[in-house]
């Protein structure tokens, strides 16, 4: 049952796939900006800039050229990136850890503030701590994540000297990256029992991850309130009352375990939200993620590197929708029935 439901969703995703392949080719190529000029460089002349042309196959007919890239994906390539000259597809397999570790960490620091915030201000409606939470949540969703972190590493790095120099994912200086078996840092330096590494790659995630997470904190919390107000205003909440249960039972057992499935889901569009917007959090720290690797790639119109980082991201957001379906059913087997 579950395999086949898999296998529906993946097969439902093949259009949407085809339709990102070719809108990220044609808006590459219409977008301002030329990458053989780029890449010549300003002392380049019109000949010399008509042969780089050439060689990059840029001179052929669009056609051409997205057939050439289409039969480069059925091969399981992405091209070559221009800034790098490394194969698109290392280049983002080296970097995705970075990214994903970032948000794992951004969305951890959330859930973890952000759900027993919703359901306390939600069974005391009206209070200081339901007060609180909206204040939060208002003021978590106002600033943009750039002057977060840009705030957070004036106070604590310049200021109070706290937080190490915002530089990456580990401050090479002191400490040496730990042997790749996963590429999360964390992961690996535990595996490798290195305790050092460990403190500093915690140390670098701390700012990003909770510029990050403040601002996921907001619909997560949000959302929790209102699932936890409508479970706890239910009729089987008035007779589980009204049979003597106690209080803890009541708002865990029941309220909360029924407000699960529309927290569930929102946690799915916060994360690939979270991925979209590590873009700006990656620059303010130097984080050497695929979105700073994209940006990149956008600012030299290296038309590979592009296409590679958005089809990359949209193959990580039906995983992400299709691992969100299956921890719907999870949660609520009547949807696992109708599926």
């Amino acid at each position: 049952m579950a395999a086949a439901f898999i296998v529906r969703r993946i097969s439902a995703a093949i259009p949407s796939l085809v339709g990102v392949v070719l809108a990220t080719f044609i808006l590459s190529r219409a977008l301002p900006g030329d990458p053989a000029v780029y890449f010549a460089g300003p002392a380049a002349n019109a000949e010399s800039v008509q042969q780089l042309r050439e060689a990059l196959g840029l001179d052929k007919p669009w056609p051409e050229q997205l057939w050439r890239y289409v039969t480069d994906i059925a091969q399981g390539s992405l091209g070559t990136s221009l800034t790098s000259g490394q194969p698109v597809l290392d280049d983002l397999v080296q970097r995705l850890p970075a990214s994903l570790e970032l948000t794992f960490c951004a969305l951890f620091f959330a859930v973890a503030l952000a759900i027993p915030l919703g359901v306390l201000a939600a069974v005391k409606p009206n209070s200081l701590i339901d007060h609180f939470c909206r204040v939060l949540v208002t003021v978590g969703a106002a600033f943009p994540t750039f002057f977060v972190g840009l705030l957070l590493v004036y106070i604590f790095y310049f200021l109070l000297g706290w937080s190490p120099q915002p530089l990456g994912r580990l401050d090479e200086i002191y400490f040496v990256a730990p042997q790749r078996v996963t590429g999360f840092y964390l992961i690996d330096s535990l595996l490798v029992g290195d305790t050092e590494a460990f403190r500093g790659a915690l140390g670098q995630l701390v700012l990003p991850s909770i510029t990050l997470g403040l601002f996921a904190l907001a619909p997560i919390a949000r959302m929790t309130r209102a699932a936890m107000l409508t479970a706890l205003g239910s009729d089987f909440i008035r007779t589980a009352r009204a049979n003597g249960l106690a209080s803890r039972t009541v708002v865990f057992s029941y309220a909360f375990r029924n407000a699960l499935l529309p927290i569930a889901n929102v946690m799915g569009m916060v994360f690939s939200f979270l991925l979209g917007s590590n873009v700006l959090v990656e620059q303010v720290f130097g984080w050497p993620g695929v979105g700073s690797y994209g940006v990149s790639a956008v600012i030299a119109s290296d038309y590979a590197a592009v296409q590679g980082f958005v089809l990359l991201m949209a193959v990580l957001y039906i995983l992400l929708n299709l691992a969100v379906d299956l921890l719907s059913g999870l949660i609520d087997p009547r949807l696992k029935s109708e599926a």
